[in-house]
């Protein structure tokens, strides 16, 4: 997933707060290259997900600004999909209806659309899933409907808030990889919070970590695409989660 020279999300001297005045961020410069996989990093409750929202325009800033190809961000944008922490499916729709969603709340649902939902279904190994309902499924198929369905959005940037968490790890490592594997075919960029080492370490280009809502470090992964899953077991990998963890350590 190569770069382009100019930022398609730049967020300039960013500072929010709680209608209460609690300070959640202050000062945070951060900019996201078209194709990029950026990973935001940090313990819980640092910040991570306050400023995923802000750049996906769901909040807006108390200081600082947020720009979109260059332009103000003032909402919610709707080049953005965003992947929570729960897959938040409805269970009295289908797997494949959930699938849709995103297109049945604006229009009318054409054949078109449903074909391709079908192949986001079929990319993400639940093509036999599509008529069952999410409580049929494992926590890793609800998992991967929710990514169908933010594809289906074809977004622009795809905002992701540990959407893994709560999977046991070999689940979880499948789930990484298939993302890793779509976001290749589509020349996705991608801002993807985690309070994981290894899989900061895995998916992202870059890696921003984040302490008490302050910015201390931005890190480049130093390691060529596409990542196997037999990267896990190099000392290149345990190289750059060591990396990592220093930098977070050095936090404290």
């Amino acid at each position: 997933m190569k770069s382009e020279a100019t930022p398609l999300l730049r967020l300039e001297q960013i500072g929010f707060a709680y209608a209460d005045g609690q300070p959640v961020l202050h000062g945070i410069d951060l900019q996201l290259a078209a194709g990029q996989f950026h990973c935001l990093l940090g313990r819980s409750g640092c910040g991570k997900t306050s400023l995923l929202k802000l750049a996906a325009g769901l909040l807006l800033p108390s200081s600082g600004r947020v720009l979109w190809h260059g332009e103000p961000v003032r909402g919610p944008l709707r080049e953005v999909a965003f992947v929570f922490q729960r897959p938040t499916l409805l269970d009295w729709l289908s797997v494949l209806d959930n699938v849709l969603l995103p297109i049945s709340l604006k229009q009318r649902v054409t054949q078109a659309d449903r074909e391709l939902a079908q192949h986001w279904l079929q990319r993400l190994g639940l093509a036999e899933q599509a008529q069952r309902r999410p409580s049929q499924l494992s926590g890793g198929q609800q998992s991967r409907v929710a990514v169908a369905r933010a594809w289906m959005q074809q977004p622009a940037l795809l905002c992701m808030d540990e959407p893994f968490a709560a999977l046991d790890a070999l689940t979880r490592e499948e789930l990484q990889q298939d993302l890793l594997a779509v976001c290749a075919e589509q020349g996705s960029t991608v801002l993807f919070v985690t309070h994981d080492l290894s899989e900061a370490a895995f998916l992202g280009d870059q890696v921003s970590l984040l302490d008490r809502g302050r910015l201390q470090a931005q890190l480049q992964v130093g390691a060529e695409r596409p990542r196997s899953a037999h990267w896990r077991d190099a000392d290149s990998f345990h190289a750059q989660c060591a990396r990592l963890r220093r930098q977070l350590e050095r936090t404290r």
